[in-house]
Formats: structure tokens, sequence, C-alpha cells
């Protein structure tokens, strides 16, 4: 109607006009008609971690970096401006990102598809064991009440009914640890994943970066100085707040800044800074460097002020600052190359003097020096203005230009980055020990990209273009095995091939930039399609649908935006990288541990399963029954293989440095690209996902599937890498622990039943003859006299003496459990004897086995990385007083990284003032 008015965000429509201004939030995604100095931080829609100005002029193409389009979800920090609104809800970027992660489909874990491979080997023999012993009962006895119970046993004895509860229970456990070190698990088979994952493709901004702009390097006097701890030689500590230059770029800092603050009832590390990034860490900066932040602002009082803009690239201030000559100080920030052209004197040599050629090639030196880290560079310059031309009271006036708009003092250059967070470097650096291959996927600019990489043990290698510039050749004539990193721009995605994705994924180092939601989805689904075991970290709305398409979404707690963490499998609750190694040291150690319990939960179906087969072949009687069976993997058995959740790693120094269980090989792509041939009936060829079934197809299949010669085939394949139940365990519980078992619970029944007078051969006759049952009637043979009482009586102590060999004394001594599970507490403590002798021969045999397969084969380590920088990183700047503090035992420390860090580098063949500070 003509009129400004405040209206809920959610009946805004197409073709509404929009005001937006310093600290409100997109309500839509609007088309910019007019704006003054617009910025918006797109840092959660697209990575980009600096403020982007957005106008009515426009030159790119891809729509998430055109400048006249501001989307929903994101922030204004700085300027205003009118938009029109094009699209809201769903039909936004934000809505089809958020479709794009409700569409993705969960993948089945590493630890679901192998398990669920044994479970239904096992299960087929078990059914069509099942189905044998069935007849085979009915004509040997033909009561058909006894056959189904005789079905049940063989069937109960081959299924490790323990074995669910078993795995459900160990992951429980070590997703409790796992929380107690900051790591939220919401999928419990996370835990497996992590530790199973062959690459984790990670966002920069927020993830490894703080998000957070700071001030790392000033140049003043002629000097460079660092604002934080440092090994890096060219720069020296500022130590002294009062140095010549280093003062003036404090007060520019404090006093030349338009940022606001939500509250000032707290300290200002502790603030919430509503404005430009860049200006928000300068704020941070100066306030940790002056004593009464609030207070300085209040002496210094802003009476003038020019605002940034596109098209001078500077921001001017004119302050009430005390100096010789007068009360207003003249402040301006902004391009170094406007504001050089602005100056006509610099601070040099602790005094001011005229600028000249060779100021100016010092000024550009250090320029290009700071450029080249990847940071932000901001130049500072100053003006004092005489009191008898401003005197006190002097209106200054922005159309009048009643200021001097030249013949400044160049103070100094300031740069800025997004640092890496504490602990990133080496947690990156361990991940790469551990064989995993991390690559960052990112939307800010690719040269940050690549600057942040090198700083975090993520690039350690040379480029295509730096193998030409170092060789003077052309890039064209670089061969594939010259170089090793590679950092790809977004927009060559769409016309990659098939070949090109396989090319870069076999370099060690890789970085996306630019890319946008769509471009991290193809990134993920790419990875995955070579059989890469795929984890994606990320804490913006840009990241979620990877982290949906994943094998293990992990999102971050603090920074973290609502559709992250819905999309993730893990939350990191202190955003701390770091936690990630330790969450991977657990899941290793986690599978460990698993096919521990699984060898020690499976070997117990060889004992259970073969008094059944006796009873057939020889026949002996039913030493134990179903109901014994079930009691023994659903009772004792349970708990005590629930102890190995407590194991600790038999080589706890080796861990992290084991190639990972299934690595991503030329072999192991060619194997899964002829599995997928094999099932490429299955596909939907339009959605390249598999046809949609009804739950009695999904039946019918599972049944006919052991039938079927596609089944037996992926049952069959080679497996390559370590696999949860292996060739190994089956070897190890059914052949080996198995058979010793069976033969130390056989023996044990066999001395029970000859102590009561009965030989194996007289227990074989009187089987035939219908004996051990509740109706026999008396044996008398040879002289010998045993009643149908003491027949049962004596049978059940033989299986009591079998059941104790399997650790179910509960059951054999007590009374009211007798009659229930066939057994006799009248069982003498003698028959422990014979289970204790063949503990001791399985302890024995196990720990010779341990010694021979370390002797002859060896564990499978990763080959070490030249180049890794795993000292800690105290370059990070600490956002409080502590950085004052921490100055004081500067010296010793620096002097021992500067030889940490000269070592490294002629180790990489690089000069120590080219790694990363």
């Amino acid at each position: 109607e003509g009129a400004l008015s405040e209206i809920e965000a959610s009946t805004l429509v197409p073709g509404d006009l929009v005001f937006m201004r310093l600290g409100d939030k997109v309500p839509a995604d609007i088309y910019i008609v007019k704006s003054s100095e617009l910025q918006v931080d797109n840092s959660s829609l697209t990575g980009e971690s600096e403020p982007q100005e957005r106008g009515p002029e426009n030159i790119q193409t891809n729509p998430l970096e055109a400048t006249n389009l501001v989307f929903n979800g994101t922030n204004c920090v700085s300027g205003k401006g009118y938009g029109i609104v094009i699209r809201t809800g769903d039909s936004t970027v934000l809505g089809q990102i958020a479709g794009l992660t409700s569409s993705a489909d969960d993948r089945p874990s590493p630890l679901s598809l192998e398990i669920s491979k044994f479970v239904k080997i096992i299960s087929t023999v078990a059914i069509l064991s099942a189905i044998i012993f069935f007849i085979v009962g009915q004509v040997i006895n033909n009561d058909i009440a006894f056959s189904i119970n005789f079905a049940i046993g063989m069937f109960a004895a081959w299924i490790p009914e323990g074995l669910p509860a078993t795995v459900t229970m160990l992951l429980t456990f070590a997703a409790k640890r796992l929380s107690k070190r900051n790591v939220l698990v919401k999928d419990l088979k996370g835990v497996d994943t992590l530790g199973a994952i062959t690459m984790l493709a990670t966002d920069k901004t927020g993830t490894l970066t703080k998000n957070q702009m700071t001030l790392t390097y000033l140049w003043t006097n002629g000097n460079l100085y660092s604002a934080s701890i440092t090994s890096d030689k060219n720069a020296e500590p500022i130590t002294d707040t009062s140095i010549f230059g280093v003062s003036d770029c404090i007060q520019a800092s404090a006093l030349c800044s338009s940022v606001k603050f939500d509250k000032t009832d707290v300290p200002v590390a502790k603030r919430n800074i509503i404005g430009d990034a860049t200006e928000a860490g300068l704020t941070r900066f100066a306030a940790t460097r002056l004593d009464d932040y609030d207070n300085y602002l209040v002496d210094h009082a802003k009476v003038f002020e020019v605002p940034f803009n596109s098209t001078n690239k500077w921001m001017l201030t004119i302050n009430k600052v005390q100096h010789e000559t007068g009360i207003h100080k003249l402040l301006i920030k902004g391009a170094p190359e406007r504001i050089l052209r602005l100056c006509s004197s610099i601070m040099y040599n602790n005094t001011v003097e005229p600028l000249s050629d060779a100021e100016k090639a010092k000024f550009t030196e250090s320029y290009e020096y700071m450029a080249s880290k990847g940071h932000r560079v901001i130049a500072v310059a100053k003006s004092d203005l005489p009191a008898d031309k401003y005197p006190e009271g002097y209106v200054f006036d922005k159309k009048q230009q009643n200021y001097p708009m030249g013949d400044y003092t160049f103070v100094g250059l300031v740069s800025l980055e997004d640092p890496p967070k504490h602990g990133v470097r080496e947690a990156v650096g361990r991940l790469r020990t551990a064989g995993i291959q991390v690559i960052m996927v990112t939307g800010d600019h690719p040269l940050t990209a690549e600057a942040i990489g090198r700083k975090i043990n993520l690039i350690l290698g040379e480029t295509k273009s730096e193998v030409a510039k170092r060789t003077g050749r052309p890039v064209e004539s670089i061969g594939e095995d010259e170089y090793d990193a590679v950092v790809i721009h977004g927009e060559e995605l769409a016309t990659m091939t098939d070949e090109d994705w396989d090319q870069i994924f076999h370099k060690p180092e890789v970085i996306f930039a630019r890319t946008s939601p769509k471009n991290k989805l193809e990134i993920v689904t790419r990875a995955q399609s070579l059989g890469h075991i795929v984890g994606v970290t990320g804490d913006g709305v840009n990241d979620s649908p990877a982290l949906k398409q994943s094998d293990l979404g992990i999102a971050m707690n603090v920074s973290g935006s609502d559709v992250s963490k819905e999309a993730a499998s893990m939350i990191l609750l202190d955003d701390n990288f770091a936690s990630i190694t330790n969450g991977i040291e657990e899941g290793r150690l986690i599978f460990e541990n698993l096919k521990k319990s699984i060898k020690y939960t499976v070997s117990h179906s060889v004992p259970e399963a073969i008094p059944q087969i006796l009873y057939i072949l020889v026949p002996f009687p039913v030493i134990i029954g179903a109901l014994q069976i079930i009691s023994i993997d659903l009772g004792f058995e349970l708990f005590n293989s629930l102890s190995f959740a407590w194991e600790p790693s038999e080589a706890p120094e080796s861990l992290m440095k084991l190639v990972p269980r299934n690595p991503v090989t030329m072999r192991s792509i060619m194997q899964l690209r002829e599995r997928n041939e094999r099932h490429a009936f299955e596909i939907d060829p339009e959605t390249n996902k598999p046809y949609p079934k009804s739950t009695m197809k999904k039946i019918v299949d599972t049944i006919k599937g052991p039938f079927t010669r596609l089944f037996w085939q992926d049952v069959t394949e080679k497996k390559h890498g370590d696999v949860l139940i292996d060739k190994d365990l089956m070897s190890y519980s059914y052949l080996e622990v198995g058979l010793i078992m069976t033969i130390g619970c056989f023996f044990s029944w066999a001395l029970a039943l000859n102590y009561r007078g009965i030989s194996l051969n007289m227990a074989k006759t009187m089987t035939k003859d219908g004996y051990f049952k509740d109706n026999s009637p008396t044996y008398n043979e040879n002289g010998t006299e045993i009643t149908q009482k003491q027949q049962v009586q004596y049978a059940r102590e033989a299986s009591s003496a079998y059941y104790l060999a399997a650790l179910s004394m509960a059951i054999v001594y007590l009374p009211f459990l007798n009659n229930i599970f066939n057994t006799s507490y009248t069982l003498s403590p003698i028959w422990w004897l014979p289970s204790i002798a063949f503990g001791v021969l399985l302890l024995i045999y196990y720990s010779g086995r341990i010694l021979f397969l370390r002797k002859f084969r060896p564990i499978q380590m990763n080959p070490d990385i030249r180049g890794l920088q795993m000292y800690p990183t105290i370059w990070s700047t600490r956002g409080n007083s502590e950085s004052q503090t921490a100055i004081s035992g500067l010296g010793r420390r620096v002097g021992q990284l500067d030889a940490a860090q000269t070592e490294n580098a002629e180790y990489q063949g690089t000069k120590p003032d080219q790694s990363p500070h």
C-alpha cells in the first residue's frame, strides 16, 4: 500500500517488495533492485567465509554467486537494500537443499551388510539341516512331536541366537564411551562405520576453520609482526602494544569500525558481533590489546563516518583523538592499492617520512607475502587534523567533502584469515596416517581453500600448475604421475567424464572449491561408486544433502544448522574436528572386539550341533536339546561375550596406522563394477536406484536367494581387505576351537557315563533299543542292571557334564532347573576337572595361534607420509586475554618450533618460510 510495514516472513509471496538492513535475516529468495553497501553472510549456504556484496548489477552465471540475489536463511551483515521476492518456502534454494536431503536413501552400513550376508548363509545351512533332520527323525521314530523338537534343536544349534544382542550391546557400550568424548552417536551402526571409512569429505568454513575472521599479521614501521604466537621467522610477535605503528593499527581497528554488539554487559570476547566479518576480526584484535575497550570508544567518540562501499573500497571515520596539533584524527582503512594512492607519507624507521619508491617496494613485498597465504589484506592510514582548521564543534559534511581526501600517512597493512581450529592439523595428519583419504569440499574460493589445505596437512605436494611453473613447461605437458594434489572448481564438475573422476580420486590430496550443495552430493555419490566408505563432516545447510547421502554424516553441534544435524548420523558436541580421530580409533577397536566376540559366540555352534548328528549316525542319546542350546546362547554366553566390549587393543600404538579394512584399489574397483553388472537388472536406469519392491516380493526373493546362482556368486566372491566374518574367523570358530570344545564336552559326557558303568558301546546299544526315556524298561545285561530311574539320572548327569564344559553351571546345580533342562545337581565336582583341562588347552592353543599369525602373517601398516606437520597448531589465535599471557613464554617455545619447522621443511624439500605458520 505504499507504506513500510512489518509482517510475518511466512506470509510473503512472490512479487512482494522487501526492505533489508544490518542484522536482518533474509526471509526469502530475493532479487535486489536497490542497495546501499549491502553485504550478506552466505557461509551457511555456500561456505564462503567472507561477506558478499549484493546490488542490482550481476555478471555471474552461477545463481549461487549472482551478485543481485540474496537467499532465504542468510544474514545481512552490512548496509541496506530493497528487493523483490522471487521464491518462498520449499521453492527457495534453502528449501531445495532440504528436498535433496529428504530424497536421499539411507545406505546400509558395512556392519549391516556383513552380518546380513553371514546370517543368510548360516540361516540357509540351519534351515536345510532342520528339514533333513526332521525327515530323518520321522524315519527313525515316526513321532511328529519328537521330530519337530529334534529339528528345532538342529536349527537352534546352527543359529547364534546371542549374536544380535551381542553386537547391539557392544556398539551401545562404544557409543557411551564416545559420548564421554563429546561425540553423540544417533545410529549405533555409525560407531563401526566410522572405523571403516576410507574417505572423509569435509567442509571448510566452520568445520576445519573457526568461521571467525582473525587478525594474523601487521606490517608497520617497516617490520612484520604476528598477532599471535607463531613459528614464522619473518614475523615478530607483538610483545608491546605501544610499539611505533602497532599502537596506531590497534587504534584504527577499534575506532574505524561500524560493528555493533548484541549486548555490552559481558566482555568483548564473549559478545556476538553484528557486522562485517573483517571488522569483527579487527574489533576482537583491538579489544584484546586495550585495557578498557568500551571506555576507549567513549573517550574517542566518532564524529563523522563515510561507510565502506564497493566503488571506493575504503571506510573513513573522524574521531576525537587528542594529538599535538588538534583534537580530531582521520582514520581510513580499505583496499591496500586504493589507500596507498591517497598517502604521501609513511610510518617507517620509527618516524614519518615521505613515501618513496623504496617504501612502495617494501609495501608490495609485504602485501604479496600476506596474500600468498590466502589472507585478506587491508591497509590503514591516518591524518592528524589541525585545530586551526578543524576546531571543536566543526561539522564534517560528506556532500561538501570538507575534510582532507589525500596526503594521508600510511600506517601499515593488516591481514586476516579464517584460521583452522586448534588441533585440526594434527587430526588430519592422524587420519592420513590411518590410510583415510581426506578431501576438502567447500564453497569458498580455490586459492583460499588451497591455502588452508596446506596449513592442515591436507595438501603437502604440488599441483599440476605448480609443477609446470617449477619446470617451465606447459601445463598440458605435465603427466598424471608428476603431481599429487588437485584443486577442482565446482563449475568443472559438469563437464567431467568417468575417467576424470577416477583420476581425481586416485590423487592423495584433493580439494573441491566453489561447490554447490548438488556438487557436494555428486562428489560423495561418485566416491561411493568406486567403493569408498565415505564420511562427511559439515555444519551448514549446504552440507546436508552430502551428510545424508554419505555412509556416515558428522555434523557440528554448536555452529551446525538444524538441517545439518537432522541429516547427520553423528554429532560433534564441542565442534572439535579432532574428536573424529577418537571416533575412528574407537570404531576400529570395536571392530576388533566384535570379531573376538563373534568368534566366541559362533564357536559354540559346533558342540551344539555335533550331538544332534551323533544321535542320527551312531546313535547316542540326545545329549543336548533345543532348550539347553537356547539357554547357553541367550543366557550364559551372552554375558561372557559382552566382556569383549572392554577389551583393549592388542596393539594400541598401531591402531591408527592400520590400512582401512576395505581399502579402495584398482582391483576392488573392478570387482565392484563386475558386481554392479550382475545386478544391473535390479537398477532403474532413470533414477539409478533399485526398483521398489513390495514386502511380499522381498520375502519371496529372500527365500529364493540361496537357490540362485547370483546369490552364491555374491557369497563366494573373494573379498579384499578385512571383513567382520572371514575365512579365518570361520576356521577358528568351526574347525579349530569348535572341534576342541566338542571333544572336551564329549569327553566329559563319555567319562560321566563310564563312571556309572555305561560304556560308549553300551550307550549306543541302549539308545537303539529305546532306553534313556521316561517309559524305558530296566536294562539288564551281563549282570548289569540299570533301572529306568537310573537311566534318566545317569543320562542327565552325563548331559550335565557336557553342559558344565559349556559353562552352564547354574543350570546344573540349581535343583529346580533340573527337570526343565534335563540336568542333575548330583553331578560330582570332580567333573569340573575335564572342563578346566580343556579350558587350559584352549588358552594354550589360542596363544600359540596368535604368535604364529604375528610371525607369518604380520599386520599390514600404512607407509609413512612425508612432510606431515604434527606439532601443535600454536598459531591459532585465542579470542581472549590468554593470547597476551602466552607471550611471556614465547622465546623458548618459538626457538623449539623454529627448529622443528626447519627440520620438517628440509624433509619436504621446501624453505622454512614457505611452511604454514
